[in-house]
């Protein structure tokens, strides 16, 4: 494919008009201001058009979109237990299926080309990334409650199946993490096996830290230190990890991230709708520590509009710390890109439109008036633009949404599926 006379948002975030991208398999084979000698196939016009790459949704629970609406107006630990939890209880392998596609369909059509996620019946997500040509990091998360040896649960041994069956499958889209729930739902010796297991294999690592400052202080009365600074000391961040919220951190976990190498996925949707608090993003650059974007899940965002993200982290951290210069746009599209395909394990060719990086990339339409005039695009994506602006979707090279057609699934059925099973739970649960 070529995508003709078309602005981008290149590989250093700066505007450029009237190019031509060209697409061989599954990488940008061609960025130039004048048309290739090369046939590329299929020719897209680019007026009125804006090219970038594609958004890295760092933490995510795909399959609670069956739960969107369902708990509102509640803090999360009120939330996980009174709501969350017992409709869970109800969920098999086929609603996380159903589920997972449903939320497959939000992220491609909000411009979302790989998610960093975090559930059970990790198979049935697998098989639905795999179908739609989306990408994702998944990992099963742990919870332990006892002394269990962590190898001798069922927990762990899906991990250890999963990772076996479907890590690095569909040419590298579909990649297994290894996943912590949180503190407060393991012990020191389920961190420690885990972690060690993680680096055995060569996994990445996902984590909870520091959602509320219940959970933080908590930590700090039965483990004397905080959430970060003890999951350090039992080697947790030894993996690549990607530490979701932190929203409660002190300087000594900053200091923690940044030596150790921690990516924060910020959720400032999820923590501003359950109250939590607000993730020190500005302190976290200033230290040199790699921060990208999560929406959470459905359940405690109601969407995963990707931009509507955008929009909130930058906004969010000025108005917080009374800073007008916080998390400019650049930063944040940085963020929402290269940041995520870093922090997932994706940082050698993803996450820049770039000559010979994966085409993972959005096309938007900038004739709108939201988006007119353009000073500057870059400050109307972040600022001006919405989710339907996005009116292509691609990943590697593959167009997965395009003008209001799925390519990859019949969203007119993942919708019925999903409602129709989202009922059953729900009656079930009167």
């Amino acid at each position: 494919m070529l995508f003709s006379n078309i602005t981008i948002i290149d590989e250093n975030f700066n505007v450029r008009p009237n190019m031509y991208v060209g697409i061989r398999g599954k990488t940008i084979a061609f960025i130039g201001d004048s048309k290739p000698y090369e046939d590329f196939g299929e020719v897209c016009k680019g007026e009125g058009r804006l090219l970038m790459s594609g958004f890295y949704n760092c933490h995510a629970h795909t399959p609670m979109t069956l739960l969107r609406g369902y708990g509102e107006n509640m803090n999360l630990q009120d939330w996980l237990h009174k709501r969350i939890f017992p409709f869970e209880d109800k969920m098999d392998g086929n609603a996380i299926y159903w589920g997972t596609l449903l939320g497959i369909a939000e992220s491609i059509r909000f411009g979302i080309i790989s998610t960093t996620d975090m559930y059970a019946f990790c198979d049935e997500m697998a098989r639905a990334f795999i179908e739609t040509g989306a990408k994702a990091n998944i990992g099963r998360a742990i919870l332990s409650f006892d002394d269990t040896d962590l190898r001798d649960t069922e927990r762990f041994r899906e991990c250890e199946k999963l990772f076996k069956d479907f890590h690095n499958t569909a040419d590298g889209r579909v990649k297994i993490d290894m996943s912590l729930h949180a503190e407060y739902t393991s012990n020191p010796k389920t961190v420690r096996q885990l972690a060690e297991y993680t680096r055995e294999i060569g996994a990445n690592m996902q984590v909870h830290v520091s959602e509320t400052k219940f959970e933080h202080d908590e930590c700090k009365r039965r483990q004397g230190k905080s959430p970060a600074a003890y999951l350090a000391a039992n080697d947790l961040f030894d993996p690549p990890t990607t530490a979701a919220h932190c929203v409660w951190l002190e300087d000594e976990d900053v200091a923690i991230f940044r030596d150790k190498g921690v990516t924060v996925a910020s959720c400032p949707v999820s923590n501003l709708k359950l109250a939590s608090g607000t993730c020190n993003v500005p302190k976290l650059k200033a230290a040199g520590v790699n921060v990208a974007i999560g929406t959470d899940g459905a359940a405690s965002n109601n969407s995963l509009n990707f931009i509507e993200e955008m929009k909130f982290f930058s906004l969010l951290h000025k108005g917080i710390f009374a800073e007008p210069a916080a998390s400019p746009p650049r930063d944040t599209l940085y963020a929402a890109t290269r940041a995520g395909a870093i922090a997932q394990g994706r940082g050698a060719d993803c996450g820049l439109l770039k000559e010979g990086f994966a085409a993972d990339l959005i096309m938007l339409d900038i004739t709108k008036p939201n988006m007119n005039p353009a000073h500057d695009l870059v400050n109307n994506v972040v600022y001006s633009a919405c989710g339907g602006d996005i009116i292509l979707t691609m990943a590697d090279g593959n167009v997965l949404y395009e003008d209001g057609e799925y390519k990859t699934l019949d969203v007119e059925k993942v919708v019925s599926e999903a409602a129709r099973i989202t009922q059953k739970i729900v009656e079930d649960l009167q």
